[in-house]
Order: structure tokens, then C-alpha cells, then sequence
């Protein structure tokens, strides 16, 4: 009889202590264990992190960072870190939050425009994702890669189209130019292809010319206007003498750093740059800027016309006037270099 006392004493201190832990566990797995107010909070788990760089990001978004750590033990988190951007959803139990952390990376939307070189880019792009602006421009600059797929470093800015983006945070700079690629090739179908042939320009040059249209205006409907006067010079040997290439060339050098030009002076034909469309035939050997796709698509549906000349209009600020006869252009100059004279603006 004492025997079965001490027998049944043992099991209801066995069922007080089961039911302990099992209340235990429930709390850890299922019992709600956020900390903040918002409905949505993010954690960015880098690819070296560990167990304790985690749990840093963790512990202000936490009731209870203890049972937190107790459950992602036995869950075999602490061991098994996956990199990338996660969400945590207001009320979450810890099984939920390590459900989410473990295998629900999310995306994020990027995006750029209108960067002036793969530095600029990189630096961009290194806001927005893991990678940081070292990597971005040396995967960016690869001569194996440039190499393989037809570019240069003169060229290979070309290669990324303004516009918004999905990738995974933690995006490799390797993985982000690979995929930039793929969006250059899509964007380069068969029908895109067969008109630049027409103009008896490849890819690279397009993406040239179309770097010097959008320089030279920002105007969607002038754009197709300003591509066909390029083109017409093109096909009769004429220099492009396009100021932006001279402004590109000047940037170059030391004298104008942390200068902005606003007046294209002779002084500035003078220099001695392959980006000197006023001394070279032909195009640059690069882009002098990222195109808007406007300026792009401007360049393989130009407007056919027989202008020859343009110079900034100083009545409608942004667009040209244009001309056909060089009597006629130095008129329109004439009138535009007396206007910046009057606002003083010789340099």
C-alpha cells in the first residue's frame, strides 16, 4: 500500500513536471512574441552571419529572447543561418518567426537611372543590396566577363537599363551583373537588333549614340528628332561635334573636376580626347552616360529629316532649334550665345 502511494506520487510529480515542460514548449512554440507596434518588421541576415548576428537583430523585436533561443536550439537554427531579407509579422510565435527567417527570403525592388559611370552604378546598387560597391564595380569591370560578352569598359555601362528591378537582398555582385545581362539580351530582341543593322550600328553603339541623344536632350519628343540629325552627320562623314561628348572629354581631366561647365568654349574643342566629336570622326568608343530607354528607342525609330545643325533654344529652356543649312544654324547660334551672354554665363 505505502508502495502504491509512493508510486502515484511519482507520476502526479511526473504529470506536474510533463505538464510544466509541455506548457513550456507551447509558450516557446505558439504563444505570440513580438515586441513592436508596426504590422511588418524586417531582418537583413548577411551571408557570413552566425546564430549571435541574429539574435542581435532579433532581441528588440522580442518579448522573450530566451524562449526564442531555446526553441530555434532545438529546431536547429542557431546552426543552419540562411542569408537574406525576412519578414517578422506583428503577434508571431517563435515557430512562426523561425518558420519565416529559415525559408521565406523575400525580394526586394531596386532601381537606377541615369548613372554617368559603373562607379556611380555600383555605389547605387551597393545602397540596395548585400553586395558593397568594391565587388559591384569589379564584377562589373571583369575583362573575362567584358571579354565574353562583347564589351568593354568604354562600353560596358551600356549593359544596364534604367528601370526597377526584383532581386533577392542578398544578391552576389556576380549575381546581380548576371542578371542585369540577361535584362540587356531580353531587352535586345530580334526586331531591336534588325533595326540597328539597318543603321549599320551594333548594340554597343546604339547604347553610344543614345548616351549622347539623352545628354543632349531630356525631351522624350525631341529625342527621335536629335537621333536622326546624329545620324544624318553619321552618314555623310560630318562630325557629330556634339557638346556633350566635349563636356564628357573635359570631366576627364584634373582642371574640371568639381567643375560644371555651362557654356562650350573653344578652349574646349582644343582637348585631346577620343570623345572629342569635334576632332574625331564617327562615335566615341563609349557611352558618356546611362540612357533613359527613350533615348534608346529615340536612336532605332529616329525621325527621318534633313537637318544637319541644332543649338539650345532660349525661349523654350530644354529643347533646339534646328537647321538645315549651316546660314541658318549660325543665325540660331548667334541669337542663343547672346542670350547666355546676357545672363552672364561665359563659362
Amino acid at each position: 500500500m505505502y508502495i502504491k502511494k509512493i508510486l502515484w506520487a511519482i507520476a502526479l510529480i511526473g504529470l506536474v513536471i510533463f505538464g510544466i515542460i509541455a506548457y513550456y514548449i507551447y509558450g516557446a512554440m505558439f504563444q505570440p512574441n513580438t515586441a513592436f507596434s508596426n504590422d511588418t518588421a524586417h531582418i537583413y541576415v548577411q551571408s557570413n552571419a552566425n546564430y549571435d548576428d541574429v539574435r542581435k537583430q532579433l532581441e528588440p523585436l522580442l518579448d522573450d529572447i530566451n524562449s526564442f533561443d531555446a526553441l530555434a536550439s532545438q529546431k536547429k537554427y542557431t546552426s543552419n543561418i540562411k542569408a537574406g531579407r525576412f519578414a517578422i509579422s506583428k503577434g508571431m510565435n517563435n515557430n512562426d518567426i523561425i518558420n519565416s527567417i529559415r525559408s521565406k527570403n523575400l525580394p526586394i525592388k531596386i532601381s537606377f537611372n541615369n548613372q554617368n559611370s559603373l562607379a556611380d552604378l555600383a555605389g547605387r546598387i551597393s545602397t540596395q543590396i548585400e553586395a558593397d560597391s568594391v565587388a559591384l564595380h569589379a564584377a562589373m569591370t571583369n575583362a573575362a566577363f567584358l571579354r565574353k560578352n562583347k564589351f568593354t569598359e568604354a562600353t560596358a555601362l551600356g549593359m544596364y537599363l534604367p528601370n526597377s528591378y526584383e532581386f533577392f537582398w542578398n544578391t552576389s555582385a556576380e549575381g546581380f551583373r548576371d542578371k542585369m545581362l540577361k535584362e540587356y539580351n531580353r531587352f535586345w530582341t530580334e526586331a531591336r537588333r534588325i533595326k540597328a543593322k539597318k543603321l549599320k550600328l551594333t548594340p554597343n553603339e546604339v547604347m553610344t549614340l543614345a548616351s549622347i541623344v539623352y545628354e543632349e536632350s531630356k525631351q522624350k519628343e525631341e529625342q527621335p528628332i536629335v537621333a536622326g540629325l546624329y545620324l544624318n552627320r553619321l552618314r555623310i562623314g560630318m562630325p557629330l561635334q556634339a557638346d556633350p561628348t566635349l563636356k564628357f572629354a573635359a570631366y576627364q581631366l584634373p582642371k574640371y573636376k568639381n567643375t560644371i561647365i555651362r557654356r562650350v568654349l573653344n578652349i574646349h574643342m582644343e582637348i585631346e580626347s577620343p570623345y572629342n566629336t569635334y576632332k574625331n570622326l564617327g562615335l566615341p568608343p563609349g557611352l558618356i552616360a546611362m540612357p533613359d530607354l527613350s533615348a534608346i528607342n529615340a536612336v532605332l525609330d529616329y525621325e527621318r529629316h534633313k537637318y544637319l545643325y541644332m543649338v539650345a533654344d532660349a525661349k523654350r529652356i530644354g529643347y533646339h532649334k534646328f537647321a538645315k543649312t549651316l546660314a541658318q544654324h549660325n543665325a540660331n547660334a548667334r541669337s542663343y550665345h547672346s542670350y547666355l551672354s546676357s545672363q552672364g554665363i561665359n563659362q
